[in-house]
């Protein structure tokens, strides 16, 4: 007569165990499999990325709302009765000079928009991409996402990402009002930009 198998309480734990193991892993692979064909693991060693520097640009953001060519054309009206034009949104093709006259070797482009964002006081959602045209950065670019608090002296936004050379970007730019013309509307503002890049 044949002897019953019998598995001690420790022993069956770990017996049920391993079988819903292996029974639950083989009906969920198929699935995970297949959700998530689309993504890998990449071992940055194989991309053969060199090791990330700090590079610190000092430029001149010019804001020209004014005559016949204005780099900063206006897309979306304020809000009725608003004193800080919440609702405002403004494209911009803004020249980036090395100097604080617009005459100054221009370097790059800020492309993109800026809307007042703020009931409260002028705040303005910066979207913008600099493109730079010169010298071994042509065709790279970085981008700044922020709050930027125009009446404050310095305002600070982030750099989220980049292209060409400034892949993987990340850092912050601080702002600085350099001139505002009240009369024109006519601004140029300095941009200390620390960015971490490869």
């Amino acid at each position: 007569m044949a002897r019953p198998l019998l598995i001690s309480p420790p022993h069956f734990f770990f017996f049920f165990f391993i079988i819903f193991f292996f029974i639950f892993s083989s009906a969920i692979t198929p699935i995970l499999g297949e959700e998530y064909s689309y993504v890998k693991r990449v071992d940055p060693k194989k991309m053969k990325t060199p090791k990330s520097k700090l590079s610190h640009f000092r430029l001149y953001w010019h804001d020209i709302v004014s005559g016949s060519n204005p780099t900063s054309v206006p897309v979306i009206k304020p809000a009725n009765n608003s004193s800080t034009f919440f609702g405002f949104v403004s494209m911009i093709d803004n020249p980036l000079t090395i100097g604080p006259k617009l005459s100054s070797k221009m370097v790059g482009k800020a492309q993109g928009f800026y809307a007042a964002a703020d009931q409260e006081e002028v705040g303005l959602l910066m979207v913008m991409n600099f493109v730079f045209i010169d010298g071994k950065y042509n065709g790279s670019t970085f981008t700044v996402l922020g709050r930027n608090t125009v009446f404050s002296e310095v305002r600070e936004m982030p750099i989220i990402g980049g292209s060409g050379l400034f892949r993987f970007a990340r850092g912050y730019v601080q702002a600085k009002t350099y001139m505002l013309n009240y009369t024109s509307g006519d601004a140029t503002v300095q941009y200390n930009a620390y960015v971490m890049h490869y």
